[in-house]
């Protein structure tokens, strides 16, 4: 079954490969030498951070074990992880708005160092601190850089076309191809130079301090609404009746909170989907596989957003709904394929089956970045965008606490089932953003219309 990895991670790499070499002038944006000297270090910033974030994600768990922390304890501080990222996340995220985002993506590299640094102690107590870092941390990264880059865009007057660029560039490479290298290159620390479980994180320190540096020297600061006659209280009244008067708003945040609550979900449960038995896995080639997948998506979606005849409120409908198969068909083999029993050996053919399901989900994901990221530039308002974005966050959190709370109440297969719905739910919440998005173009073409004709006999 060896053979059955590298068979799929070949055919990846080789499709990959042919869409990003065979991409015509319809796939590709013509772009100015000051846009593009303004992409590649903005793609090289989030390149660092992301870098920072993929080297620690895979030796978490396994540095609490070495600690002798057990599988509770361990879940309190991911919950802990988690509910930070929630209670804090609008606050900052607030603040990011008011002080500067470029404040706040440097608050993120010191607040992510600090988290780092707390893993080289194996009391609880700290690394319960640096668990709640770690969750403030990853509110500021998606949120911060995505809302500085947009504003600086704007405020530099490139075309708003040339921002789709940016988003699906910048996932290619820091969510496919930097996630795919991190886990290498942590592996050669701990591994092949035995410098033990805690090295990965000295290292994504050291790509934070650098990105940091970048991040001052070469960026300048904007900012959403920096009124000083506001305060917190108003700031987030302010996004709530942004949210609650803009149906564009609402069902784009109801619709990343499903799709990232059943993404961060399959998170947890691949791993005992493709090994239900103890099944030998080859994790890290496997999540190698899943990166790659994701770069393929990522690939894809440059081409789709490229073409500016076709609205991404459209094909996210198609996405998602594939989204919704691909994450039902642990539940599907379930029933169709008889269940081994056999402890140990190695992947089944229903594990194959699932594997295949879950790069195609992986894809999903690849294109489903770089579109909410476009379609989040579109609807969300500049002076709330980071707290509205942190808005989102926090049905997804709570989600993700109850389901890492319950995670051993369920069958595993009941769990992937209400993902699958849950993304069903996500297509249908699109087709309606979608068909509000289209409804309200003719309305503004009929007003326009009307408003000729009744100063027509005026001008006559």
């Amino acid at each position: 079954m060896e053979a059955f990895y590298f068979l799929v991670f070949g055919a990846l790499s080789a499709v990959v490969a042919a869409l990003e070499f065979s991409k015509t002038s319809k796939d590709r944006i013509t772009t100015t030498p000051a846009f593009n000297s303004f992409k590649n270090n903005y793609i090289l910033v989030y390149s660092l951070m992301m870098a920072g974030d993929w080297l620690q994600g895979p030796y978490v768990y396994y540095l609490y074990t070495t600690y002798g922390y057990g599988k509770g304890d361990i879940g309190h501080l991911f919950i802990a992880g988690f509910g930070s990222s929630m209670l804090f996340g609008t606050i900052v995220g607030s603040l990011a708005d008011k002080q500067g985002r470029k404040r706040a993506c440097v608050t993120y590299c010191i607040t992510y160092i600090l988290s780092c640094i707390t893993k080289h102690s194996p009391q609880y107590k700290i690394l319960m601190v640096g668990r709640i870092l770690g969750g403030i941390a990853t509110s500021l990264l998606f949120s911060s850089f995505e809302s500085w880059l947009v504003a600086e865009h704007n405020k530099r007057a490139f075309d708003q076309q040339w921002l789709s660029l940016t988003f699906s560039k910048a996932i290619f490479l820091g969510n496919g191809l930097v996630a795919i290298l991190a886990g290498l290159f942590g592996n050669v620390l701990v591994d092949t130079l035995n410098l033990g479980p805690v090295s990965p994180f000295d290292a994504a320190s050291c790509f934070l301090a650098i990105g940091m540096a970048i991040i001052l020297s070469s960026w300048t600061e904007n900012y959403g609404d920096a009124s000083e006659n506001k305060d917190l209280i108003t700031q987030f009244k302010g996004a709530a009746v942004a949210i609650a008067s803009d149906e564009k708003i609402a069902l784009l945040g109801a619709i990343q909170s499903l799709f990232e609550g059943s993404m961060y979900t399959f998170v947890f449960l691949w791993t005992p989907a493709l090994s239900p038995n103890s099944e030998e896995i080859p994790h890290g080639f496997i999540f190698a596989t899943f990166m790659l997948s994701s770069m393929l998506g990522s690939s894809l979606a440059s081409r789709l957003l490229a073409r500016s005849s076709l609205k991404v409120e459209s094909y996210m409908q198609i996405v998602f709904a594939v989204s919704a198969v691909c994450l039902f068909i642990p539940v599907l083999t379930s029933f169709l394929v008889t269940p081994s029993t056999e402890k140990g050996g190695g992947i089944t053919f229903s594990g194959c089956i699932q594997l295949l399901g879950f790069c195609a989900f992986e894809a999903c994901v690849g294109v489903f970045w770089p579109s909410i990221m476009k379609m989040r530039s579109q609807y969300i308002p500049e002076e709330a965008r980071s707290t509205i974005m942190n808005f989102f966050r926090i049905p997804l959190n709570i989600f993700v606490c109850v389901v890492l709370y319950n995670v051993d109440s369920f069958p595993i297969t009941v769990m992937f089932g209400m993902c699958s719905i849950f993304l069903f739910l996500a297509t249908i919440l699109q087709k309606r953003l979608s068909a509000v998005v289209e409804k309200s173009k003719p309305q503004d073409w009929t007003t326009h219309k009307e408003r000729e004709m009744e100063t027509a006999p005026l001008n006559a």
